[in-house]
């Protein structure tokens, strides 16, 4: 049993110098969510762009009404932005992906079908990363810390594509401000009794700009945050 056609829709995309990906993203969000419901949003949480992305969302608004960019005035960091992302989506379901354009946002209407009402989160995985060597090895130790210090069995918790129930963050608390948030949000939610289910999605490589990930401070703010959350749920 699929979600009620009427169920409301937010779909919100990070953004950090994505100026050349961004726009088709929205294209395809707009398209998707026009499919499935007339009650949707679209918003692009833009984390300090020196790149014209601002200038590109704003000229972008009046294309698609739908949209609502937020812009943070200093970069704060891939945690701080899903944070926003999540504080400010009004709608019953929110699905979020990066703006770097590694994921086709076209596939979400794979998710949708999954969302029935004994599922809180359709959660993708890659079929196939598609990055540097040095990426995906970290990305396997990453994978390795979620299942030894926090037991998640998640085939793929750094995979970014998920499809949310709203309610979720009523009901937890997150607290980093790194792409630890991810494993985070996970945890508690799992915690909290949510349910999950995973499905397949492809990764494309990176078209254009760096990422903000591999890079010392965020390196090390990433292993604080893991830190801090381990204590926090240490007795849980």
């Amino acid at each position: 049993m699929s979600p009620p056609r009427q169920s409301s829709l937010t779909i919100f995309f990070p953004c950090y110098n994505d100026r050349e990906t961004i726009p088709k993203l929205i294209e395809k969000a707009d398209a998707v969510a026009r499919e499935w419901t007339n009650d949707y949003e679209i918003l692009v949480i833009d984390d300090g762009s020196s790149d014209g992305s601002r200038e590109i969302l704003r000229d972008l608004q009046s294309k698609y009404p739908r949209l609502r960019p937020i812009f943070h005035e200093h970069n704060k960091g891939y945690g701080a932005v899903l944070q926003t992302g999540f504080h400010q989506s009004v709608k019953d379901l929110v699905f979020y992906t990066d703006g770097d354009g590694q994921y086709n946002v076209s596939e979400l209407e794979s998710l949708i079908p999954l969302m029935t009402s004994e599922v809180d989160i359709v959660n993708g995985y890659k079929i196939k990363r598609a990055d540097s060597w040095h990426r995906k090895v970290l990305g396997e130790i990453y994978k390795s810390i979620a299942k030894i210090f926090f037991g998640i069995r998640m085939r793929d918790v750094n995979c970014d594509f998920r499809l949310m129930r709203r309610k979720i963050f009523d009901r937890i608390k997150l607290q980093s401000k790194s792409g630890a948030l991810g494993l985070e949000m996970i945890k508690k939610a799992q915690l909290a009794g949510f349910h999950f289910v995973e499905h397949p999605v492809h990764h494309y490589p990176r078209s254009y700009g760096r990422s903000q990930f591999l890079n010392l401070k965020q390196i090390v703010q990433t292993v604080s945050d893991l830190i801090c959350l381990k204590c926090e749920l240490w007795n849980k």
